[in-house]
């Protein structure tokens, strides 16, 4: 007997799109997307692509109208439902391109909600180019199987991020001069949560001092070796995952 193929195919490629998706509805694709399914993946005419618009799930999508530059896919039905994310937020300071890149590329795949870029005193970074952060998002977002795209909120300094923290979120962040062990630090707080990480030069003293002002703040200590600024953000929001987010619970087969 033949078996029955898997649905959706594990090898259908997937993309983030802007249209709303549901039954029946026709998404045409152009520019850099349709240059990518029909020159890189080779899509054809009936072949499946999956989609999803980060509102939507996740919805299987069928090829047609291929044209030499644009192509239309027309939804058939939802292969995932919306997934739900852990409510956890990532504040980091900005740092050189391609470090940032990465970190909000992780930030992605590890399951952050939200990715926030705040600037301090050391920031040697003090812009953003939030076009090309969010490609990187969407990106991750596509390799990795997500079906909520991040939200990605715009630069802001240290102080207005402490003077608009909400209060019943407790705000890790890593001090350089000491602070509780994570899991203990996790453990005590498991509900909604922020991390902020600082710049390659850290938080200067009277950065430190607004943090600890902030009722909500938990200092932390990353271990006993100094890290890159990227290194620190990826990790740490890993051990959150780990104890409090979505891989405490996860079981694969």
């Amino acid at each position: 007997m033949t078996a029955t193929p898997a649905w959706p195919p594990r090898s259908a490629p997937r993309l983030y799109v802007e249209a709303a998706l549901g039954p029946g509805i026709a998404v045409p694709v152009d520019g850099n997307a349709a240059h990518y399914l029909l020159s890189v993946m080779r899509v054809r005419e009936g072949d499946v692509v999956l989609l999803f618009d980060g509102v939507s799930g996740e919805w299987s999508g069928r090829a047609e109208q291929l044209r030499k530059r644009d192509l239309v896919l027309r939804c058939e039905a939802q292969t995932r439902p919306l997934e739900s994310v852990p409510d956890f937020w990532l504040c980091a300071a900005p740092i050189k391109k391609g470090r940032i890149d990465l970190v909000a590329e992780k930030a992605c795949e590890l399951g952050v909600a939200r990715l926030m870029p705040v600037r301090t005193e050391r920031s040697v970074v003090d812009k953003v180019n939030g076009e090309r952060l969010r490609a990187h998002l969407i990106e991750a977002a596509e390799q990795c199987g997500r079906t909520a795209l991040p939200t990605l909120a715009d630069l802001v300094t240290l102080p207005a991020l402490l003077a608009t923290w909400p209060a019943s979120r407790a705000l890790f962040f890593a001090d350089e001069t000491g602070g509780r062990a994570m899991e203990a630090a996790f453990a005590d707080h498991p509900g909604p949560a922020g991390l902020l990480i600082g710049p390659e030069g850290g938080f200067t003293p009277h950065e430190r001092s607004l943090i600890l002002a902030c009722p909500q703040a938990v200092p932390i200590s990353l271990g006993p070796r100094i890290l890159r600024a990227e290194t620190a953000a990826i990790a740490a929001t890993a051990c959150w995952m780990a104890r409090n987010g979505d891989w405490s619970s996860c079981e694969t087969k």
